[in-house]
């Protein structure tokens, strides 16, 4: 049966990296958001470049889900490494979820919004899915963190790795999405490719050297496993 794929990005050079797997392409209009509905493979697409951060990634995923009724959601693009075993241009699979810069007082875990879990699991088929292709990139299915923080230095990384240990990569945006299809219902998976490295020395510069040499390359890995949902 075919499905309809609920897509969002944070940037343009991200959203134009999907936009240009699709097929049969209109935009539908609705509020202040303007989505791109088309195919890939056998699936419809709803893509939307949400913005950076969790607010607009929050407004972004609500608008998508309450308009297209999605049976999948993902949040793709690209994330910062946090962990030695990981490489630019390595695929992070989010098993889970989370923020690192939510404190709800004592009575909650680091990271916990009140009422709701600390950790918000990827969905099962996608993240099998993802596992499961055969390709030259590397895929690591673990721990993603997310706060309205672009992470820069080793301190910020430190402070992360120290209340999760456990994490992978960084981003702004996967934790927001995912606790609304959590409440929501809706199936979810982040799925991010490295383009940097916090900490290291020339770090913003490694960033800008991803989108100049390597992006159209990674991203190849993003319309494999696309195709194979």
């Amino acid at each position: 049966m075919h499905k309809t794929i609920g897509i969002l990005t944070a940037m343009s050079v991200e959203y134009n990296q999907v936009a240009a797997m699709m097929h049969d392409t209109e935009t539908v209009e609705n509020g202040p958001q303007a989505f791109l509905v088309g195919t890939i493979g056998e699936n419809k697409v709803v893509l939307l470049q949400c913005g950076i951060g969790k607010t607009n990634a929050a407004m972004g995923v609500t608008n998508l889900i309450m308009t297209f009724r999605p049976d999948y959601v993902i949040s793709t693009g690209v994330a910062g490494g946090i962990d030695a075993r990981l490489n630019v241009m390595d695929v992070v699979v989010g098993l889970q979820v989370c923020y690192h810069d939510v404190f709800c007082g004592d009575n909650c875990d680091p990271g916990q919004v009140q009422g709701l879990p600390k950790l918000f699991s990827g969905n099962e088929n996608l993240i099998n899915i993802a596992t499961s292709l055969q390709t030259e990139v590397r895929i690591v299915p673990g721990l993603i963190c997310t706060g309205d923080q672009f992470i820069t230095s080793r301190q910020e990384l430190d402070t992360i790795k120290t209340k999760y240990p456990e994490g992978l990569a960084v981003d702004m945006e996967s934790a927001a999405i995912a606790q609304v299809c959590h409440l929501w219902n809706v199936p979810f998976l982040s799925f991010r490719i490295i383009s940097d490295t916090p900490g290291v020395k020339a770090h913003f510069d490694q960033y800008l050297n991803f989108w100049e040499t390597m992006a159209d390359k990674s991203f190849t890995i993003t319309k494999e496993f696309l195709n194979n949902i």
